[in-house]
């Protein structure tokens, strides 16, 4: 007859099943960023000397390292092409990077890649990360938007929010609304942040635009893993 030994723990220390092990020791995501960024043709305007554009790509790239490589975010890009016709331009919308963890150099590589060109489809490309690019996550979606202008799409992202959080409050929408000077587009773009519940920045500068950005997701923060304390004997 063969004789197995089990080890025994003293102070208290248990044998962890897997199931404890998974509950107790695995990190939790609790929220979701997707960058939903402007590539329409006024991007290429001068702010200070430079094109906005690249402005924007620049603080991005310094936002991104400072991102937990733990949480998943991801790119959505819009007016980077032009279409045959206006309803074309208003559907230029790409999901470049999917919401995944470690993804900051991804996204900075797609950003540099990109060129503006075409249309705001601003509601359009709310719709669309909506629908698709939480697809299957249950937790905070934490979208934070960049436009350098309202919607021209014949839509209207303030009222496409007002329709949604009547059926679903799980959607964050801040807005950095980088060099407007329109009042109706900064109005319509601040109440599609405040019902939602998200953050809204008038970004005039390069360091408002900065501050804006590293504001968003400095209060994104994941739930680390835990460690169990041996019981008292």
């Amino acid at each position: 007859m063969s004789l197995f030994i089990l080890p025994v723990f003293s102070q208290g220390y248990g044998l962890y099943q897997p199931e404890e092990y998974t509950k107790n020791f695995a990190p939790q995501e609790s929220e979701r960023i997707l960058f939903i960024m402007d590539f329409s043709n006024s991007m290429t305007e001068s702010l200070d000397g430079k094109r906005k554009v690249d402005l924007m790509i620049a603080t991005m790239k310094e936002i991104l390292p400072k991102i937990n490589p733990d949480t998943s975010v991801g790119l959505r890009i819009y007016g980077h092409r032009m279409g045959f016709t206006p309803m074309e331009a208003c559907r230029a919308s790409t999901l470049a990077n999917p919401v995944i963890k470690n993804n900051s150099q991804n996204i900075a590589q797609s950003l540099m890649r990109t060129k503006p060109r075409g249309m705001t489809p601003i509601t359009y490309s709310l719709k669309q990360a909506i629908k698709y690019d939480f697809m299957g996550f249950q937790g905070k979606k934490h979208i934070i938007l960049l436009t350098d202008g309202g919607e021209n799409c014949d839509e209207s992202p303030c009222k496409f929010v007002m329709d949604l959080i009547k059926i679903r409050r799980d959607v964050s929408i801040d807005v950095i609304a980088f060099n407007i000077k329109d009042e109706d587009d900064l109005q319509q773009l601040q109440c599609t942040a405040l019902v939602t519940s998200g953050k809204f920045y008038n970004a005039q500068t390069a360091v408002e635009l900065f501050n804006g950005f590293n504001n968003s997701i400095e209060g994104v923060k994941n739930v680390e893993a835990k460690i169990v304390l041996p019981k008292s004997p």
